[in-house]
């Protein structure tokens, strides 16, 4: 069997959502993965559905057959995402290292990133589309902090406090930690595959450098 890109596998699970007993046709199907596409391309605003329509195969009235506004549409795609296959497919692939014995912090940020880059890799165009739009849907943002955001933050602060335990981490409150080790990912993520993704990249230099920032500021030494 031949690999399918991941976008592909995206589709395919969402195919499978059963809420409403309806099952997608093939025309839903193709309008949805040129969706993914041109909104990760231009973002949602930017976007048209007759762009979609066109990438798609299909006539744009099909679209609004299927779905009544362009929001809808991106709803569609979005909203089932987090809340079946996002929430457990993000923590399914970084499980591994949120459940793995490290033997100091430094280890385990490591671990972290090279997972984290991995993954956005793989799913780039999706984690576009959630970082642009997360911020105007509320809905979107609460299905998210449930399905993904609570979790791995409990995680995170088990393995805060337990390399607390071992002096490792300075005494400050640990959801200060979090977000501070948090924020430094997320702003090396997006610079490199959002904000600047032709400079040149060091991928281990970047790595190391920003694990050094972070224990610079939180080693108390």
């Amino acid at each position: 069997m031949s690999q399918q890109e991941p976008m592909e596998q995206w589709i395919q699970e969402l195919a499978k959502l059963d809420d409403s007993d309806v099952k997608m046709t093939e025309k839903q199907l193709k309008i949805i993965q040129a969706a993914v596409e041109i909104f990760a391309e231009k973002g949602f605003a930017g976007s048209s559905t007759s762009e979609i329509a066109q990438r798609a195969g299909v006539a744009e009235g099909t679209i609004f057959r299927h779905y009544k506004t362009k929001k809808d549409l991106l709803l569609s795609i979005v909203a089932p995402m987090v809340s079946k296959l996002i929430g457990p497919f993000v923590w399914n692939e970084f499980k591994d290292v949120l459940e793995k014995d490290h033997s100091s912090l430094e280890e385990f940020l490591y671990d972290m990133a090279i997972n984290r880059i991995k993954f956005t890799h793989k799913h780039l165009k999706i984690i576009k589309i959630l970082l642009q739009e997360i911020p105007f849907q509320p809905d979107l943002k609460d299905a998210f902090k449930r399905q993904v955001g609570m979790k791995i933050f409990q995680r995170l602060s088990e393995i805060i406090e337990y390399f607390k335990s071992k002096g490792e981490v300075i005494d400050v409150p640990t959801q200060s930690v979090v977000r501070f080790i948090a924020s430094s990912f997320i702003g090396l993520l997006a610079s490199h595959f959002i904000l600047m993704p032709d400079q040149p990249w060091d991928e281990e230099k970047e790595i190391r450098d920003m694990i050094q920032f972070i224990m610079n500021g939180l080693s108390g030494k």
